[in-house]
């Protein structure tokens, strides 16, 4: 041979080989980097939870400050004191900034008690015993004298007045103003009652207003003595505890009646209830205790049809007794204050976020609206303000994949619900039904393809003409470029409806065709001995399978209906439902192995078909001549050898279907339910993701967690074909000798 050619191609073999390798490091590389940006998106889910000092201010007579509160761009703080002064001031270096008088109709001067609630309310009792609701409001403006600077305005608004109680002193007050104008207020008088005024604000014909007013005495029946009350923000729902571990519910919504619903012990050891507060959204109730515990409550269904105060969530504990209790405006976190300073959890996950434990001990503290900072007095005159930073409170290891008892649940549950329709519903984002929803129709999809693509393929390639292969190969070959929407937008708009008007006709057909199968090839073993039908036996014998296949689905089809009428009175459906408890959803399961399956088949049958082609002659050869018949030969021979192609295409289906987006998309239903029955839908990690982010705002914990999903459809892709690929090096060895 020529050196220089012989050099020349030698030349061309290495540059070929590092072209190669070049290019599979590349591509490996790109893979991990592409799992390194989804992962990084993702990570600040798990992050914790930050404080950073942002100011401090001292300030004098701070033992007769009784609220304080800031705005939420963290530059104007503001005190009350028990002269009801209301003081703003700067948050960077503490000067005064404006001074407010508040004041009743009565001739009182002096504050008993202040009580702050919700966004910046505050219930004021004066020493008259009457009672006033301010709420303190900040509004951001552009000052034009001031080169456009944004500057923060303020004002004072009363929301209600209560006339001074006539029944006696009151030991603690409570008060709220619903969103329709609604007036509640609750006083625990000094002999141990509980007195509850309403005011129902409404106008006449001539478009006046008018007052109603209804007070009732609560009948308290309790072996402690009331130790803390807590009010719903609508005024309709009344608690109290005890200090012997009581809990009880009041129904207020019936202003003539009020009706108490909860009588329980809270506790066994009857340790004292300290602190009690509702939680943003009104349904839940956070209890502290005198061993420091904190837990939450809500109504949960009974076996009467009626609802009891249920224990459901712990927080973390105290090291004494819990002295108050104050929750997020903006989501479920629960701020508790103890000696041992103040706890921040999320009342969902049970997720600690942090302790705030100050120099000088913190007597009372205030969040912004927005939940991102708080400001705190200590008992020496210190007014420290934070900067808080809970990026995805609600998001744990629990509640991605753990069962969680969410409100107004009967009962713990897997539960994917991104949105709502208010602000206070709590996020379910259990990633459990969408990996149950991914393996189920991945799981029903398989089931139908992977007998079809092997079957299929050993008929293709053992006894089929070799110019029938060179037809049949090609065409399953073309199914692969279907685009998946158009399987998809058939499965959904024609096959689903289809299915659904001939359900009892393919229950049937799925007993005929197996069975006419069987009986033909029992008859065929017998026919095969007349000499003409011999001719059609080598390669053809699907030309007598295929009339009594199309014949068992004809007669399917045309019993169908007969029989669901004769068996189930003419609808199916709905005996699913009444006898086995099962709802028909027309996008399930049924509809997915037909259409996903449609798009596997394609692949499992070529990886097959090759495998099994690729087998020497030689073995085949050798078996027949030692007196094996073809589907003996097929069975211990061919079967065997082709094993690790098999799996191995199987294994590439399954990585197919498990990341499926289109089919799933449009086919499923998408409801993320856990239900094995193939009569339901589901919802897969893949469709998810479509349905979800082009709705999800970025850097949410919803974005985070579709990130989420994502790094886990990677992973259970390539544990997928990391198995995958160890089987079949272990049957290539297993069966190499052949």
């Amino acid at each position: 041979m020529n050196p220089a050619f012989l050099k020349k191609i030698k030349r061309n073999d290495r540059l070929a080989k590092w072209l190669i390798t070049i290019g599979g490091m590349v591509i490996i590389f790109s893979v991990i980097f592409i799992l390194v940006l989804i992962a990084e998106v993702s990570l600040p889910l798990f992050f914790s939870a930050e404080a950073k000092l942002y100011a401090k201010v001292e300030t004098i007579r701070p033992q007769n400050i009784l609220a304080i509160g800031m705005d939420e761009y963290l530059e104007t703080g503001y005190s009350l004191d028990d002269r009801g002064e209301l003081t703003f001031f700067s948050i960077k270096d503490g000067s005064e900034l404006d001074r407010v008088q508040l004041a009743t109709d009565g001739p009182a001067t002096r504050l008993v008690s202040v009580e702050s609630f919700g966004r910046l309310n505050h219930a004021l009792l004066w020493e008259d015993g009457s009672l006033t609701i301010e709420q303190i409001q900040f509004k951001p403006f552009f000052d034009e004298a001031n080169g456009n600077q944004r500057s923060i305005s303020h004002q004072v608004k009363q929301r209600a007045l209560f006339a001074a109680n006539t029944e006696g002193s009151s030991i603690k007050t409570l008060a709220r103003v619903s969103s329709e104008g609604r007036r509640t207020r609750v006083d625990l008088l000094e002999n141990g009652r509980l007195h509850l005024q309403q005011q129902e604000i409404s106008e006449n014909f001539l478009g006046e207003e008018e007052t109603s007013e209804n007070s009732h005495d609560l009948e308290l029946e309790v072996v402690g003595l009331v130790s803390t009350l807590a009010l719903s923000s609508d005024g309709q729902q009344l608690y109290v505890g005890t200090d012997r571990g009581e809990l009880l519910r009041w129904d207020l919504a019936d202003s003539a009646a009020p009706e108490l619903t909860d009588h329980l012990q809270a506790f066994d050891d009857q340790r004292a209830i300290t602190a009690l507060n509702m939680v943003f959204g009104d349904i839940s109730l956070a209890v502290g205790d005198a061993q420091g515990e904190v837990s939450t409550w809500f109504p949960v269904r009974n076996d009467g049809g009626g609802r009891t105060l249920t224990r459901i969530h712990n927080l973390t504990q105290h090291s004494g007794a819990v002295q108050t209790i104050s929750p997020s405006t903006r989501d479920k976190t629960v701020f508790s204050l103890a000696v041992d300073g103040l706890h921040l959890d999320h009342m969902t996950s049970e997720r600690f976020l942090l302790a705030l434990n100050p120099p000088g001990k913190l007597a009372i503290f205030a969040l912004t609206t927005r939940g991102n900072a708080l400001i705190a007095l200590t008992e020496s005159g210190s007014l420290l303000s934070w900067k808080l930073d809970i990026p995805h409170p609600e998001v744990s290891l629990g509640t991605l994949f753990g069962k969680v008892w969410y409100e107004s649940y009967d009962e713990p549950v897997y539960a994917w619900q991104s949105s709502s329709s208010s602000d206070d519903y709590e996020p379910k984002l259990s990633l459990m039904p969408l990996i149950f929803g991914t393996l189920k129709g991945t799981f029903y999809a398989m089931l139908f393809a992977v007998p079809l693509a092997i079957f299929g393929a050993i008929y293709t390639s053992q006894f089929a003409r070799p110019r029938f292969r060179e037809v049949i190969k090609p065409a399953v070959e073309v199914m692969a470029a279907v685009p998946t929407v158009i399987i998809g937008f058939l499965a959904a708009l024609w096959l689903a409806p289809l299915i659904e008007r001939s359900l009892g006709s393919l229950f049937l057909s799925l007993i005929l065709v197996p069975l006419s199968l069987m009986v033909s090839i029992l008859l065929w073993q017998a026919a095969r001995q007349i000499e003409a039908l011999k001719r059609i036996e080598r390669g053809f014998e699907f030309l007598a399978v295929a009339p009594i296949v199309i014949m068992a689905v004809a007669i399917a089809v045309n019993l169908g209906p007969g029989l669901e009428n004769w068996l189930f009175a003419g609808d199916l459906k709905q005996w699913l439902f009444t006898e086995l408890d099962t709802r028909y959803d027309p996008r399930n399961c049924i509809i997915i192995a037909f259409a996903m399956g449609f798009a596997v088949i394609p692949i499992i049958f070529t990886i097959a078909e090759d495998s099994l082609s690729n087998v020497p002659a030689s073995l085949r050869a050798a078996s027949l001549a030692l007196g094996a018949s073809r589907w003996q030969t097929v069975w211990r021979i061919i079967l065997p050898s082709a094993s690790p192609g098999i799996f191995a295409g199987t294994m590439i289906g399954f990585g197919r279907a498990v990341g499926e987006t289109m089919i799933v998309l449009m086919a499923t239903g998408n409801t993320a339910i856990m239900d094995l029955s193939i009569f339901n839908g589901m919802r897969p990690l893949s469709a998810n993701i479509a349905v979800e982010i082009p709705e999800a705002p970025v850097d949410s914990s919803l974005y985070r967690t579709l990130f989420l999903t994502a790094v886990i459809l990677f992973v259970m892709t390539f544990i997928v074909n990391t198995v995958a690929e160890v089987v079949r090096q272990r049957l290539r060895a297993k069966y190499g000798r052949f």
